[in-house]
């Protein structure tokens, strides 16, 4: 199930946009700051952010910038009073994907919700099927012809980034900076080990392979 975070200090406008994505089939938390939203982030892994922009400890601006610095992809959609050119600016800066203008049709919340989503690629399922071989993000799984296989939380990321790009080669750069972040005391060398690592537990996998770019980075090839 898609995890999203409500992140407004309304309570009232924070409950109502939280059932009102539950009824649509989504799993939402409601965190009235960034900072409460901060501390939620670290126990689950959500799938998209909804955030108002002015919020008291820390507002939408400082909040977003935080996220990006540790999370470059998951999307974020602003609902806020402030219209003006220069706030959308400021948001869009801040690594924003998405503005949506109070007051708003809860509707049109869901379809922009739908659609960044679905920019995303993130799939209800959250699976990927390639012939016999099945890693599913929901269970942090990964099996081969119903055997599972064992991977650490690195070699799973790594892995389901991979195959959900068939063909796009990653730098070993973006990879170290997705999955061991900028603060990490790892160099480029913990990518080549993981990269090796995974290797030997997909060696019978016959569906595809991990092919080395030299000189760039890695890449998935389905056969």
């Amino acid at each position: 199930m898609v995890n999203i975070l409500v992140v407004e200090d309304d309570t009232s406008l924070n409950g109502s946009v939280c059932r009102y994505l539950d009824r649509c089939g989504y799993r939402t938390s409601g965190a009235l700051n960034g900072q409460e939203a901060l501390r939620l982030m670290e126990e689950r892994k959500y799938d998209l952010i909804v955030s108002d922009i002015m919020m008291p400890l820390m507002d939408g601006f400082e909040f977003a910038e935080t996220v990006r610095a540790i999370d470059k992809t998951t999307p974020i959609l602003f609902m806020t009073a402030k219209d003006d050119l220069a706030s959308k600016e400021r948001g869009f800066s801040s690594g924003v994907d998405d503005y949506l203008v109070k007051p708003f049709e809860l509707a049109e919340l869901k379809l922009r919700v739908a659609a960044l989503l679905r920019r995303a690629k993130i799939a209800e399922a959250k699976k990927i099927e390639i012939g016999e071989f099945v890693i599913n993000d929901d269970e942090h799984a990964a099996s081969y012809r119903g055997e599972e296989i064992p991977l650490t939380v690195k070699e799973f990321s790594v892995l389901y980034k991979l195959l959900s790009y068939p063909k796009k080669t990653f730098s070993r750069a973006a990879l170290m900076e997705e999955f061991w972040g900028y603060d990490s005391a790892s160099t480029s060398r913990a990518v080549d080990v993981c990269i090796a690592e995974l290797r030997k537990k997909i060696i019978r996998v016959e569906e595809f392979e991990i092919v080395t770019v030299h000189g760039l980075g890695y890449k998935a090839v389905l056969k």
